[in-house]
C-alpha cells in the first residue's frame, strides 16, 4: 500500500486514479482526498472557490495506458511564480463584473435602446423649432436663398394669392414663422430678415437693433415666476451673413458687424450671387475673406473651441476650409437632361444650385440642416444665450430698476449693451 505522506500533493486533477478506483466524471476534480476515493470524493472543477487543483504531480510516463495526452483534463502547467500571482488575485473582482460604466456586461436584454424610440416618438409629436436669420444689404438674394434652402416660399407671407408681402427697407427685425413638414417630421421655422441693412448713408450702429433684440423676449419669459410649460424659442440659432461679390476685401461694415454678432450667435458667412465671379476670382476672394476673418479674430461657425472629439474636429476642419460658401439661389425649376432641377437660366446655360460643380449651396444646406442643426441649437442655448443671460442679470442688479420684472426697460437695455 502506498504511503499517504504525499496525499496532499497528489490531490490534484493530474494524478491518475488508483487501480480499481472509479474514474472521475467528465469535468470533475478531486474533492481534496486521496486519489483512491470514489465518485463521492469528486466535486465539479471550480465548484468550490476554496479548493484549487494542485499541479505538483509529476508528468505521466511515456506509454501509459491511460487516455491520450490531448484528452487529459489537466490544465496547462503554470510556473510557481505565476501560480502565486493567481492566488493573490483570486479574490479580485473580474473586469466584466467590476463596478462602473466600463466593462459592465448585462445578463440579458434590458431595453435601454428603446429610449431612442421614445425620444423619436415624442419629438415627432411635438416637432422641431429652428430659427434662422439672414443679414445683408438689399439685392443679394436673401429671400431667394431661404426659399431654396427649404424648397418652399418661407421667406415672405402672401397677403393675397399669387402676391408676396413687400417688406419695408428698415433696420427693424422682421420675423415670419411657418410650419413645414417632411415625411411626418414637423418643423416650426422662423425666418428673421433685416431689410435695409447697410443701405443708409450713415451706417453707424446699424447692428444694434439686431444684437439687442436677440434673446430679450426669451429671457423675459424665462424670468417670470409662473412660467409657461414650454417657452416659445425666439432665439436665433444661426445667422447667414451675405457678403457682396465684389472680389476684393471685406468692407469695414462687414467686419464690424460679424465681429460683434459672432459673440452672441452662430454666424455663417456666404458669398452671395457667386455666379457673377469666375472660378479664379471666387477662389481668390474666399482666400481674402479667410485672411480678414483671421486677422480681426472673428470666430464664425463652426467654432474651433467647441469641437468635442477628434471626429467632430476633422469634419469641422473640412467645413472651415470651405467657408465662406460661394452660393447661388434659385426657386424655379428647369428641365436638364430629362430631370427637373433648381437653377438659374442664362444665355449660355443653366446654373444648377444643387450641383457641387456649379456652386457650394449643397455644403451650406448640409451644414444648416442635415448635419449641424442640433449642434447649432445646443451652442445657442449653452454658450451664446447663457452669456447673454449672465450679462443681463448682472445689469439688473444696478439701481433704478423696476421691481416688477427685474430687468431694465427697452431703452435702458440698449444703452448698456
Amino acid at each position: 500500500m502506498p504511503s499517504l505522506a504525499g496525499s496532499r500533493e497528489c490531490a490534484g486533477a493530474a494524478c491518475p486514479p488508483a487501480a480499481g478506483a472509479t474514474p472521475p466524471p467528465q469535468g470533475w476534480a478531486p474533492r481534496g482526498g486521496h486519489r483512491g476515493v470514489g465518485t463521492q470524493g469528486w466535486a465539479p472543477r471550480g465548484g468550490h472557490p476554496g479548493v484549487r487543483a494542485h499541479r505538483l504531480c509529476p508528468p505521466r510516463a511515456a506509454g501509459s495506458s491511460l487516455e491520450p495526452e490531448e484528452r487529459s483534463m489537466e490544465p496547462p502547467a503554470v510556473p510557481e511564480e505565476e501560480e502565486e500571482e493567481e492566488e493573490e488575485k483570486e479574490g479580485a473582482v473580474p473586469l466584466s463584473m467590476a463596478p462602473g460604466p466600463v466593462g459592465c456586461q448585462l445578463f440579458g436584454y434590458v431595453g435601454i435602446e428603446a429610449v431612442l424610440d421614445q425620444m423619436k416618438i415624442k419629438t415627432m409629436k411635438t416637432g422641431f423649432e429652428f430659427n434662422i436669420m439672414v443679414v445683408g444689404q438689399s439685392g443679394l438674394g436673401k429671400s431667394t436663398m431661404v426659399n431654396t434652402l427649404f424648397k418652399s416660399k418661407v421667406s415672405r407671407k402672401s397677403s393675397q394669392p399669387g402676391q408676396e408681402e413687400r417688406i419695408p427697407k428698415t433696420v427693424q427685425l422682421q420675423s415670419i414663422t411657418h410650419v413645414i413638414e417632411e415625411k411626418g417630421v414637423k418643423m416650426k421655422l422662423t425666418v428673421t430678415d433685416t431689410p435695409g441693412f447697410g443701405d443708409q448713408i450713415n451706417n453707424e450702429n446699424c447692428w444694434e437693433p439686431i444684437i439687442n433684440e436677440q434673446y430679450e423676449r426669451y429671457l423675459r419669459e424665462e424670468i417670470l415666476i409662473t412660467r409657461k410649460r414650454k417657452i416659445p424659442d425666439t432665439r436665433v440659432h444661426g445667422c447667414v451673413y451675405f457678403v457682396p461679390p465684389t472680389g476684393h476685401w471685406l468692407r469695414p461694415l462687414d467686419l464690424e458687424f460679424m465681429r460683434r454678432l459672432s459673440r452672441i450667435v452662430n454666424v455663417v458667412p456666404v458669398i452671395a450671387k457667386a455666379d457673377t465671379l469666375t472660378l479664379e476670382e471666387r477662389a481668390e476672394f474666399k482666400q481674402r475673406i479667410q485672411e480678414d476673418l483671421k486677422t480681426h479674430t472673428i470666430s464664425v461657425y463652426p467654432q474651433e473651441d467647441f469641437d468635442q472629439d477628434p471626429e467632430d474636429r476633422a469634419l469641422n476642419d473640412r467645413i472651415r476650409e470651405k467657408i465662406p460658401f460661394a452660393v447661388v439661389g434659385a426657386d424655379q425649376e428647369h428641365q436638364v437632361n430629362g430631370k427637373r432641377v433648381l437653377g438659374r437660366k442664362t444665355k449660355w446655360g443653366i446654373i444648377e444650385v444643387e450641383n457641387p460643380a456649379h456652386c457650394e449651396f449643397p455644403l451650406l444646406r448640409d451644414l444648416l440642416i442635415r448635419s449641424h442643426l442640433q449642434d447649432l441649437k445646443d451652442i445657442t442655448h449653452n454658450v451664446h444665450y447663457e452669456s447673454y443671460r449672465v450679462r443681463r442679470l448682472n445689469e439688473s442688479n444696478r439701481p433704478g430698476l423696476s421691481p416688477l420684472n427685474g430687468l431694465p426697460g427697452k431703452g435702458e437695455a440698449s444703452s448698456h449693451l
